[in-house]
């Protein structure tokens, strides 16, 4: 019959494709949220602590707290692990030019390791909070010295008013930031962007990310993932707080398809990571596997401000029938819209896709696929 004989070939296509990602050739999905988890005392401390950004090897995660041993109210700490399997060591404070006796915070550094961007209230600026930068010449583990003085953006990206919390494209040539009652702006805070030629050219003036994402309500800590596809924000607790949220605070997502495109409307990332307390400062590891955050959530270690910093896992959804296993059936599905935008099956190389289904969809795919299958019945292998 026909549609045996198509199902058969189906199968077939199926199965080459599988060894080709098995062997190793070449041949906008949806994804979870994993329960939180609290990153434990050795991260977290009795003082409020916030994550800022993450290497781009995955093994350096730098943060803002305002405990004890640093040189102002709030400093930038640094902790590292050996490998993305192990545990994070105890923070390790930037120390001077960066940390200075007045506040500094919210550090991102450029994919190449080679500059530091931050905020500060330091002397030297336009507003109350300024944006400043950093750089070295050498990308070393080592945690501390080897930054320059940093030198503030100029009047061109701040403001008199509060600029700050900036986060810099994977390509470097991209700088987001919140202001706060910018002349231009749509509600209280607004994300802004700044754009240069060249990683060696001048910051131009930044432009308001518009109406889509910024609203009457809060937009102020901003995050890009490192495929440049997604952007979270989260809301300030002292501004008033976009409608539909879940408690005083919340984590917010928006996508695009390529990164010429729009941005969609931002939706909440649902009660999973977002809680009845303060959830913000949203970031993700660059391997997309992770999602770090700040909670004030019970039962962690930290102050009433910003509270600990909890981590979650990001699942791709794999079982694309919905049957509840993972097996051939949704293979078919994949293979039956190869090449195409079809965004179930997007699922890779990151756990939102890329915009075309194709090998890195099924790499992602063959890991579960294996995991269900193989573990299942060991006596195949």
């Amino acid at each position: 019959m026909k549609w045996l004989n198509d199902y058969r070939m189906r199968l077939v296509l199926v199965g080459i494709v599988a060894v080709m990602v098995l062997s190793g050739e070449n041949a906008k999905a949806d994804f979870t949220f994993g329960e939180p988890t609290n990153l434990g005392p050795t991260v977290n401390s009795s003082h409020p602590d916030a994550p800022d950004c993450i290497s781009s090897d995955g093994l350096k995660l730098y943060l803002d707290s305002d405990k004890a041993g640093g040189y102002g109210l709030w400093d930038i700490w640094v902790t590292t692990r050996e490998t993305i399997d192990d545990d994070w060591c105890a923070p390790v404070n930037l120390g001077p030019p960066i940390n200075t006796n007045y506040d500094d915070a919210a550090a991102c550094i450029s994919s190449d390791g080679m500059e530091l961007y931050f905020q500060s209230n330091r002397p030297g600026g336009y507003g109350s909070w300024d944006i400043w930068m950093t750089t070295r010449e050498t990308s070393e583990r080592n945690p501390e010295g080897f930054w320059s003085e940093p030198q503030n953006l100029g009047p061109l990206v701040n403001s008199s008013n509060w600029d700050g919390l900036p986060w810099l494209s994977p390509d470097r040539l991209e700088l987001y930031y919140y202001s706060r009652n910018r002349t231009g702006g749509y509600g209280h805070d607004d994300i802004w962007i700044s754009r240069r030629e060249t990683v060696n050219s001048p910051w131009e003036a930044p432009i308001n990310l518009g109406p889509v994402i910024n609203s009457s309500a809060s937009e102020s800590v901003s995050f890009i993932s490192s495929d440049g596809l997604l952007l979270l924000f989260s809301e300030d607790v002292q501004s008033p707080l976009r409608p539909g949220g879940f408690g005083d605070g919340d984590l917010w997502m928006t996508r695009r398809a390529s990164v010429l495109d729009p941005w969609v409307a931002p939706f909440n990332l649902g009660p999973t990571v977002n809680t009845s307390f303060y959830d913000g400062a949203p970031r993700i590891s660059p391997d997309g596997s992770t999602l770090y955050f700040c909670s004030e959530r019970p039962g962690g270690f930290g102050g009433e401000i910003y509270g600990d910093i909890y981590q979650a896992p990001i699942i791709p959804i794999v079982d694309l029938n919905a049957d509840g296993i993972v097996d051939n059936a949704d293979m078919v599905i994949m293979v039956d819209h190869w090449g195409t935008d079809y965004s179930l099956c997007d699922i890779g190389p990151m756990p939102w896709g890329d915009g075309v289904v194709d090998v890195e969809d099924l790499i992602v795919f063959m890991k579960y696929w294996e995991q269900e299958n193989i573990s299942v019945n060991p006596q195949d292998n």
